[in-house]
């Protein structure tokens, strides 16, 4: 609830200070008085859009605070809590800075925040009903939710219910559309697979292919060299073919071991050393055999050096063409790599012929699931909207629209929509025998301020449990027409709030209505209030008089002395507000019956106003 509101220099108010109790508080004055300005700082409090044009003439900036009381585990706290405010206690402190020029500052319990987290708390904590939230009454979606939120929370997890399985029925249509959608495709696809696999069925490459005939090519290019090479390695190990008189290793190595062998008992490590010369002998013998071996297999053939640029050139056109421009296949082993993963889209493709039908049997289950829920949905609405039109015409009769029926229309949709199997309409039939109209054709301003709060005061019995079928989750009055309403999507049910922890702000609900009508808008606020923290700005004594707390807002206007050099004083237009009580309390509900305050007709009618409700409260 909102416990107290400062405002600076915003609009005509120079500085004013409003203490807001429980229970239903009236805020009146005079016309032009600043009331719509007490408003706005409110608005600005709950995230509204700053405009320079509301700060005071002459000032630098305007400034609001405000100080709510939240309750610790409420959605409100945590949303302040993920955005760094800390409470004090149970309060949440709330500032708004309107600099003249520049740009808007917000706090929330001490951080700095942007003012869309203050709409984010606000929308937990306030609900301001005015002439904008009786246009949006005559939506479908605000006329719907009103109907559901009767409902409480068994009725809003039948919202959600149906509003998951109409996400899984739009989900089946999806996948079958898009397969259907893509059969050409995929028929495309399945074809070129096919034919790069059978390219590369005919290829046949073997791992590292290509490594292996890059270097017999590079064999076959240099065989002269390569057996050049080999002779003259082994004429080195063994001796010359030619019998030239020339140092040969394996002899060389045979007479040093010789050598050490006849004095390596005088010496062991002249006979170690002759044992390694032996083994490099030994080595020195295989090594020549085998140069032997390789240079009997080095061939320069023409033939076969053909054959191997022909095979390396078939592989990379395979490794260019193979998989098309977008894929990129640098080796043998990389194309062989993209022929398995080919070969298991290629099953993929041509797996289960029986996809599509498949795709549909979901698609006629989902549909099936949806139409249930469906119809389930609809029978609890059916229930909901003959209650609903019971109370609230029983509501619109004591608000003096005595013969007034509203007529919760039902009707089917042609198929399941987002929210329901069918649409909700509200209508009124003005009097017995009248047509049954839309609330923006059947209704004058004045009843749609009477219809929105005998539906707030519906919702506010069935939410504190005295209505029939209320249950102790039932979200409360006030969400119908602002955010985090809960609907059949089943957006914004786990957003409820207790209904104490919510404020409820009617901006001239009575305009248009008068006399007996007005003193029963005030009854119904009051009843309200029982549940709700209420705030109404209202012109109507009958109103007022019902209120626990009264705020009277006051302007005033002075002539400050002239400033040197010019001869006319500065007229300066102040605006207070106090709260009245008693005597002063009579004397306001007169101004507002009579224009007179001193009038002692309308005193003693103010008078007998008070009593009244205050007889009436105590019975009830």
């Amino acid at each position: 609830m909102i416990d107290s509101l400062h405002i600076e220099d915003l609009g005509v108010i120079e500085e004013a200070d409003l203490a807001f109790g429980a229970g239903l508080t009236a805020l009146t004055g005079e016309t032009g008085a600043g009331k719509t300005m007490v408003l706005t700082s409110l608005g600005l409090l709950l995230g509204q859009r700053a405009e320079s044009t509301v700060v005071r003439a002459g000032a630098d900036r305007a400034l609001v605070e405000g100080a709510f009381t939240v309750a610790p585990a409420s959605r409100a706290a945590e949303r302040a809590a993920e955005a760094g405010a800390e409470l004090d206690e149970d309060l949440l402190l709330a500032s708004r800075t309107v600099p003249a020029t520049g740009r808007s500052r917000a706090h929330l319990g001490g951080r700095a925040v942007p003012s869309s987290v203050l709409g984010d708390v606000g929308a937990h904590l306030v609900s301001v009903h005015g002439q904008a939230d009786q246009l949006r009454l005559r939506s479908p979606a605000a006329q719907r939710t009103a109907l559901d939120l009767l409902g409480g929370s068994e009725h809003a997890a039948r919202c959600r219910r149906y509003a998951q399985a109409y996400r899984a029925c739009r989900e089946a249509a999806a996948r079958l559309e898009d397969w259907e959608s893509r059969t050409s495709e995929r028929a495309a696809e399945t074809s070129r697979l096919r034919a790069w696999l059978e390219y590369l069925e005919d290829l046949a490459p073997s791992a590292g292919e290509d490594i292996a005939l890059t270097q017999e090519a590079e064999r076959l290019d240099h065989a002269e060299d390569l057996r050049r090479a080999a002779a003259i390695a082994i004429a080195a190990l063994t001796g010359s073919e030619d019998g030239a008189d020339e140092p040969e290793t394996i002899s060389l190595l045979a007479g040093a071991e010789r050598a050490l062998t006849q004095v390596s008992d005088l010496d062991p490590v002249l006979s170690e050393l002759a044992a390694r010369i032996r083994q490099l002998g030994i080595l020195a013998a295989d090594i020549a055999a085998d140069l032997g071996d390789h240079l009997a297999g080095i061939d320069s053939d023409p033939a076969r050096l053909a054959w191997v640029q022909d095979r390396r050139a078939e592989l990379a056109r395979a490794c260019r063409e193979i998989g098309g421009a977008a894929t990129q296949i640098d080796s043998v082993d990389a194309l062989m790599e993209w022929g398995r993963a080919a070969a298991a889209r290629l099953e993929e493709l041509d797996g289960p012929q029986d996809t599509a039908a498949i795709l549909r049997q979901n698609l006629e289950q989902a549909r099936a699931g949806l139409l249930s829920v469906g119809r389930e949905l609809t029978g609890a609405r059916q229930e909901l909207a003959q209650r609903l039109s019971a109370e609230v015409t029983a509501e619109l009769t004591g608000l003096q629209m005595t013969g007034a029926r509203l007529v919760v229309d039902l009707e089917a949709l042609p198929e399941p929509g987002p929210t329901g199997l069918e649409s909700v309409a509200l209508l009124l039939v003005a009097h017995p025998g009248a047509p049954a109209l839309p609330l923006g054709k059947g209704a004058s301003g004045g009843e749609l301020s009477r219809i929105m709060l005998a539906l707030e005061v519906v919702l506010a019995d069935a939410a504190a449990g005295r209505g029939p079928g209320a249950g102790p989750e039932t979200a409360p009055a006030g969400q119908p027409y602002g955010r985090g309403a809960a609907d059949a999507s089943g957006r914004g049910a786990d957003e409820r709030v207790p209904p104490h922890n919510r404020t409820l702000v009617f901006d001239e609900i009575d305009a248009g209505v008068g006399g007996r009508a007005a003193r029963e808008i005030g009854r119904r606020l009051a009843r309200l209030a029982r549940s709700h923290q209420v705030v109404v700005v209202t012109h109507l004594a009958q109103v007022a008089a019902w209120a626990d707390t009264h705020l009277v807002v006051h302007k005033e206007t002075s002539a400050d002395c002239a400033p040197p050099g010019k001869q006319a004083a500065i007229t300066r237009t102040r605006t207070s507000v106090t709260a009245v009580t008693g005597k002063a309390r009579e004397r306001e509900l007169a101004r507002m019956l009579s224009g007179h305050e001193d009038s002692q007709a309308a005193v003693r009618h103010a008078a007998e106003l008070l009593a009244e409700a205050a007889m009436a409260q105590s019975q009830t």
